[in-house]
């Protein structure tokens, strides 16, 4: 295939989750639907289909009475697609407590959607130390006991061997995209419908679509555009957010953003012999994100060398509104990159965005500093 049919290809997927879901189905497997930094390896390790949800741009309605105003969209989002049945069909819902707004989700879950099951998981602040491992390995240990109850599958750490190895091929061609799409041709959309994608699709389907993607990429033009940036968030995947992008020649040449490279980072040490304690070992090694604790805030730094690597002036924050770990981290974040020299400006979004004019007018601006 040729590059643009297979970003035809991804995008599809990234847009239409419900016909990969219903095509999963169709074909006998069990999805179980998964958030920020689940446990996939395990899900998948059981012949279960790990499928993403990071909610739509939608309007809330039966949500609404479940949560505050003032909490973040994507959860008000996730929920009111459960209540109107968009993901009728799949076997669970797994949520890491991560945040105060992954935090509430559950019981409003369980309350209103009541013909997925809910299965919570917890990780430990305090990762690194041995606690925090054995800690992780024992939520780890519960949501297989919680998916063996419910979907009648069973674990084996054979099978999990097997899958890591999997998740470890498939983070590596998702690095090797980011570097070449900063260097080669590639638009904001179809940048973002590559990692988008990634959610909706077994990870052996996505690899071997990537990895042809890549190839034809580097037959084709360098990108010569001066604007570029490191884009750091939540969610990058705006529609009409990225059409400013191109509007004004502003080119993506990495990210810091949570449902992209930030999932992609670390793989599991294949050279540990008990493949759960790999797994483990994967998560707790994790640094540079929002959401883990970090009292040295290390991802300031990461942010700033990482747009110096790939050669970016500036720095675009995509600040979700009411995500109050994001918005704690923004003061540092400015003051690293006005000491660097990087640009930056914050942008806030929202699920319920319909109208980016205030977005268009700062990208504008921000494109003029170059």
């Amino acid at each position: 295939m040729t590059s643009k049919e297979i970003f035809a290809k991804l995008h599809e997927v990234a847009f239409n989750p419900k016909q990969q879901l219903n095509q999963y189905l169709a074909d006998g497997k069990k999805v179980v639907l998964v958030t920020y930094y689940t446990p996939n390896e395990i899900i998948h390790s059981m012949g279960l289909v790990p499928m993403g949800v990071w909610g739509a741009d939608i309007q809330l309605n039966q949500s609404k009475k479940y949560f505050p105003a003032f909490i973040c969209s994507i959860m008000q989002s996730i929920l009111e697609l459960g209540i109107n049945g968009t993901y009728k069909g799949a076997s669970a819902l797994v949520v890491p407590s991560l945040c105060d707004s992954l935090k509430c989700i559950g019981q409003n879950w369980k309350y209103a959607v009541k013909d997925i099951p809910f299965i919570p998981m917890s990780y430990p602040q305090n990762r690194k130390p041995d606690y925090g491992k054995r800690f992780t390995k024992a939520g780890y240990e519960r949501v297989i006991s919680d998916l063996e109850a419910i979907t009648g599958a069973h674990f084996s750490d054979d099978n999990l061997r097997v899958s890591n190895h999997i998740y470890n091929e498939h983070n590596a061609v998702m690095r090797e995209f980011a570097e070449v799409a900063s260097e080669y041709e590639v638009s904001a959309q179809e940048r973002s419908d590559v990692f988008k994608s990634a959610w909706f699709m077994l990870p052996e389907e996505h690899t071997t679509l990537v990895k042809e993607l890549i190839e034809r990429l580097k037959e084709g033009p360098k990108d010569s555009r001066k604007v570029r940036v490191l884009v750091s968030g939540i969610l990058a995947d705006a529609p009409q957010l990225l059409e400013l992008f191109e509007k004004y020649g502003i080119k993506v040449a990495f990210d810091d953003v949570c449902d992209e490279s930030r999932q992609y980072k670390k793989d599991v040490p294949e050279t540990i012999q008990n493949p759960m304690d790999g797994l483990v070992e994967k998560f707790c090694s994790m640094d540079d994100d929002t959401l883990l604790y970090d009292a040295d805030k290390k991802r300031v730094d990461y942010i700033v060398t990482e747009a110096q690597k790939h050669h970016a002036e500036g720095v675009i924050v995509l600040m979700t509104k009411f995500c109050d770990p994001e918005e704690f981290d923004y003061v540092p974040i400015k003051r690293a990159c006005e000491k660097a020299g990087l640009h930056q400006v914050n942008i806030e979004v929202d699920r319920q965005m319909v109208n980016y004019e205030q977005a268009a007018t700062q990208l504008e601006a921000f494109s003029e500093l170059f």
